[in-house]
């Protein structure tokens, strides 16, 4: 039986964060062999590692781990092939972040796991009292349930902090925040204040939204570069409604390390934020934005999903296919010889099913074109300098509406 979906992986790939094998980096989408066999449902990217979400419940993970950040005690400082983590195969894991490098999951319990570094206590691990003094416990190796009198639904997490959206809609976080708070506090979650019926939440660096269930936007934390789209730079320790989008429903939103987007339930998809390399998607205008502008370049298209990396943004059609705009070295936007740019490229997805693919990489031009068949991605998530997708088979969608 020919292979139907695929993760795919492509872009900077120093710390084994694309799971290929190696530690080179790749300029096109390449389907991650090592994961197959596995039912993948969702895929994470973050500054140097990645994870995968099966639809057992199972998690695996592969990258950098140094700091625990895989969830399990590092045996070496780079894995590039995916491993399943082990401290939660009995537990059924339904969504999962990673941030600068700690990382969390919640299972169908609405439980929170949280590991890697805590030296912020941005794995809710309390300090530990040495001699006269109270230190944060540096690193989590293994998972560990935190924030038990949570029952969350999402979570996130950003450079050295996390954050929560609970079933009842309200907002948690714990960790260093920004504006910099005290320090003997933050391992333990606090609530937002002023955010309520909050459908979903993205985490940036240092920056936070959240996204209310009648289609607002709200935003708090650093607002160095506009990324908070209040109008100014000036950062925020409370969320303020994000301006330049009265009027406006959102459905979707995303945080990259530094700039942030909203995509509408029509297609248009709406940026704010650092604006160096392109990431924002406006063309030759690179300049940060302390608003919300639409992205006039996607205008055509009609996007379903939009996710922010460090310096790079990739956007997903309704019909499966991406477009790709920000720094472009390492590989990061999907396809040869591309140059740093705001504007808008189409990746190509071009993959020959596994029997194939050594025919392909030999340059062999025979194959047919259903061997070197077309891809329908179905999710993408950006990471620091790496992209991770999940793709169908357009001929295996053909054959079973069939």
């Amino acid at each position: 039986m020919k292979q139907s979906t695929a993760v795919l992986a492509w872009g900077a790939g120093e710390d084994g964060q694309l799971g290929l094998g190696d530690l080179e980096d790749r300029a096109r989408a390449c389907p991650i062999e090592a994961l197959e066999n596995e039912n993948v449902v969702s895929v994470i990217s973050g500054s140097r590692n990645s994870l995968a979400i099966c639809e057992d419940g199972q998690l695996f993970t592969w990258g950098w781990n140094q700091r625990g950040t895989l969830g399990h005690a590092p045996g070496s400082k780079c894995e590039c092939i995916p491993s399943q983590v082990r401290a939660l195969e009995n537990v059924k894991i339904v969504q999962a972040a990673i941030g600068g490098w700690h990382c969390l999951a919640v299972d169908a319990d609405g439980c929170v796991y949280a590991w890697g570094g805590n030296e912020y206590g941005q794995c809710a691990e309390p300090p530990e009292q040495r001699g006269d003094t109270k230190v944060f416990r540096r690193d989590v190796d293994i998972p560990r349930r935190c924030a038990s009198h949570l029952c969350v639904r999402q979570v996130a997490a950003g450079g050295t902090h996390s954050v929560v959206c609970t079933h009842d809609g309200c907002v948690w976080t714990w960790g260093q925040p920004w504006p910099p708070g005290d320090i003997k506090q933050i391992s333990t979650p606090v609530r937002v204040q002023g955010l309520e019926k909050v459908k979903l939440i993205a985490v940036g660096a240092f920056h936070n939204l959240a996204l209310l269930e009648h289609g607002e936007v709200w935003a708090w934390g650093n607002n160095e570069y506009g990324q908070l789209g209040t109008g100014d730079t000036q950062p925020r320790a409370l969320p303020v409604a994000v301006k330049g989008l009265a009027g406006l429903v959102m459905m979707d939103i995303a945080a990259g390390g530094w700039h942030s987007t909203a995509l509408t339930p029509n297609g248009e998809v709406y940026a704010w934020g650092r604006g160096e390399h392109g990431r924002l998607g406006f063309g030759d205008d690179k300049a940060s934005k302390m608003v919300p502008q639409k992205i006039e370049q996607l205008a055509g298209e009609t996007i379903i999903q939009v996710s922010c990396g460090g310096t790079h943004s990739v956007a997903l059609t309704a019909d499966g296919r991406m477009f790709s705009f920000g720094r472009a070295d390492h590989g990061r936007l999907g396809y040869p010889n591309a140059v740093t740019t705001g504007d808008a490229v189409e990746l190509p997805i071009i993959l020959p099913h596994k029997e194939n693919r050594a025919h392909a990489a030999n340059g062999d031009s025979s194959l047919s074109d259903e061997e070197l068949n077309s891809w329908s991605v179905k999710y993408i998530a950006c990471g620091g300098r790496h992209t991770l997708a999940l793709a169908t088979s357009r001929l295996h969608e053909i054959n079973t509406a069939t």
